[in-house]
C-alpha cells in the first residue's frame, strides 16, 4: 500500500475541472497514497509530509488521452508521406509496408517517445490503440508498452487491437499485419490476466480493441465484445471515419448499424473519430451511452467532414479528446489538441444550427470527458478522493500577459506555449522543470533514434 504523503504548497490558482468551472486561489493540495485528501488554503504542515513548493503555478486536472497509435512515432515527419502530396490510398500503400517492418523493440521505443511528449504537456492517463502485430513481432508487444509506461510513471490503458480480414477479401491491411480471431482473443485473455487492474487508482488496464470493421472478419467483433463482457473490460474501435461507403457495399448497412447488430455499442464502448455520424446516429449513440474520442488533427489533414461536436454535446454524448497516431498527427501533444478542437469548431460554427461548445468544454473533454470514455470515475477532476493527477502551468511569462484572467478558457483560446512546469501522476512528480526525475532523456532519445534507423533506415532513404 502506498503511504506516501505530499503537500503541494502555495499554488497561485487551481482549476478543478468540475462542471461549474470552479477556480480556487492560494491553495494547497494534500496527497496521501496517490489520492487527493485535502484542497485548501494553508493546509496544516507536518514534518512527516514531503513538501513541494508550487509558488507561481496554476494547477489543471491531468489530461486523459483517449486515442493514439504509439507505434507510428517511428515513421513521423517523413516528407514523402505528406498528406498534401498523396491520396489516402497512396498514403496507405506507402506507409503500411513500413509498419510491417516494425518489431517489439520499435514498439517499446515508440511508446516511450509518445508517452514522454504526452507527459511533458500535462497528460496523466494515456490510452493506446496498438493494432500492428506483424510477422516480425514477438509475443510481448503490449507488455513492453506497459513497461514503457511504468518507466515514465504514466497511468496506462492498453488497447489490444487486431486486423483479421485477408487482403484479397477487401482489407486495406497487408497480410503481414493480419492475425486470426482466435490468436487475437487468446492474447487479450493473457493480457487481462497479466495486467488488468479494475480497482480505483489503477495504473494499468486492458481494452479489447479490434481495429475497425472494414478490416475484420465478421466474427471478430461479436466475439471480442463477448470476451470483454466476460472479463468486465472496455471496448474500442475506429468508426465513421470514411468507411461507410465500403460498409454499405459490403454489408448493406452503415457502420453504426453493423456495430449495433454485433453488440459493439454501450456504456463499455467508446469509438474513435466519428466525423461521418449523422445527427440521427449521434442520438442513437447517446441513447446507448456509447462514448466517442474526438481527434481534431486528422480532421484537418483528411479534410473530409468536420466532427459534429455541437450535436454530440447537445445530446449528452460522452466525448473525450485524442491525439491519434503520429502518422496522422506528427505531434503527441494532447494539450495542443484542446486548441485544435476549439479552432476547428469555430471554423464550422456558421455551418451548424447548434451552438459550438464553450472554450472550457474542450478542457473538460480532455480531462473528465476522457475519464468517462475510459470508464473511470477516479480521475479527470481535481477533487478530494480523486487520484492525484494534475499538471502545473507557469503563466508568468510575457507571452501570457493579458491572457491569464480566464484560466478555464486559456487552454482552448490561447493554448500553452511550451511544456508544463510540472506533471504529477498518482501523487508522484514525473516531470518537473524540464526533466524526467531519475531519467536521462538524452540517452533515451539517442536509443530510440538508433532503433528506428536500424529497422527502417534502408527503406526510408528515398523518403527523406
Amino acid at each position: 500500500m502506498d503511504t506516501q504523503r505530499t503537500l503541494f504548497r502555495k499554488l497561485d490558482h487551481l482549476v478543478t475541472g468540475d462542471a461549474a468551472g470552479t477556480v480556487a486561489s492560494a491553495v494547497d493540495i494534500l496527497v496521501e497514497g496517490g489520492r487527493i485528501s485535502a484542497i485548501g488554503p494553508a493546509l496544516a504542515r507536518d514534518s512527516a509530509i514531503e513538501e513541494v513548493d508550487c509558488s507561481g503555478l496554476v494547477a489543471y486536472p491531468g489530461l486523459v488521452n483517449t486515442h493514439h497509435h504509439f507505434f507510428q512515432a517511428a515513421v513521423r515527419n517523413l516528407p514523402g508521406l505528406d498528406w498534401t502530396n498523396l491520396t489516402l490510398m497512396q498514403w496507405l500503400d506507402t506507409i503500411y509496408p513500413l509498419f510491417a517492418r516494425l518489431d517489439e523493440e520499435c514498439i517499446y521505443q515508440a511508446s516511450l517517445v509518445s508517452l514522454a511528449d504526452l507527459v511533458k504537456h500535462g497528460c496523466t492517463t494515456a490510452f493506446d490503440h496498438q493494432y500492428n502485430f506483424n510477422s516480425n513481432m514477438g509475443s510481448r508487444v503490449v507488455d513492453r508498452q506497459f513497461e514503457a509506461a511504468a518507466l515514465l510513471g504514466v497511468r496506462f490503458h492498453a488497447g489490444r487491437g487486431c486486423n483479421t480480414l485477408p487482403l484479397d477479401q477487401g482489407s486495406t491491411i497487408p497480410d503481414a499485419m493480419r492475425e486470426t480471431t482466435d490468436a487475437f482473443l487468446a492474447d487479450c485473455e493473457r493480457l487481462i490476466e497479466a495486467w488488468h487492474d479494475p480497482a480505483a487508482g489503477s495504473m494499468t488496464q486492458v481494452v479489447i480493441a479490434p481495429c475497425q470493421p472494414v478490416n475484420s472478419l465478421p466474427e471478430t467483433f461479436p466475439e471480442a465484445a463477448a470476451l470483454a463482457r466476460r472479463h468486465g473490460v472496455q471496448l474500442h474501435t475506429h468508426l465513421a471515419e470514411g468507411e461507410n461507403a465500403t460498409m454499405l457495399q459490403r454489408h448493406g448497412m452503415r457502420s453504426l448499424d453493423w456495430c449495433e447488430k454485433n453488440d459493439f455499442i454501450g456504456p463499455d464502448v467508446w469509438l474513435a473519430h466519428g466525423w461521418e455520424f449523422t445527427p440521427e446516429e449521434i442520438k442513437r449513440l447517446s441513447a446507448s451511452d456509447t462514448g466517442l474520442s474526438h481527434c481534431p488533427a486528422p480532421v484537418f489533414l483528411v479534410g473530409a467532414e468536420i466532427t459534429n461536436l455541437p450535436a454530440m454535446i447537445d445530446t449528452g454524448l460522452r466525448v473525450g479528446l485524442g491525439v491519434d497516431g503520429q502518422a496522422s498527427n506528427d505531434s503527441s501533444n494532447l494539450a495542443e489538441c484542446i486548441r485544435l478542437a476549439y479552432l476547428l469548431q469555430c471554423l464550422n460554427a456558421r455551418n451548424n444550427p447548434l451552438p459550438a461548445p464553450q472554450p472550457y468544454d474542450y478542457l473538460r473533454m480532455a480531462s473528465s470527458g476522457g475519464a468517462t470514455c475510459l470508464g473511470r470515475r477516479d480521475i479527470g477532476e481535481l477533487a478530494v478522493g480523486k487520484a492525484a493527477d494534475f499538471f502545473c502551468a507557469d503563466l508568468n511569462g510575457l507571452e501570457y500577459a493579458g491572457a491569464a484572467a480566464g484560466l478555464t478558457s486559456l487552454p482552448a483560446k490561447v493554448g500553452f506555449s511550451g511544456p508544463a512546469a510540472m506533471t504529477v501522476i498518482n501523487g508522484r512528480i514525473v516531470w518537473r522543470n524540464g526533466e524526467f526525475p531519475g531519467l536521462d532523456e538524452g540517452l533515451l532519445r539517442h536509443t530510440a533514434d538508433e532503433v528506428f534507423n536500424s529497422r527502417l533506415g534502408a527503406v526510408l532513404g528515398p523518403l527523406r
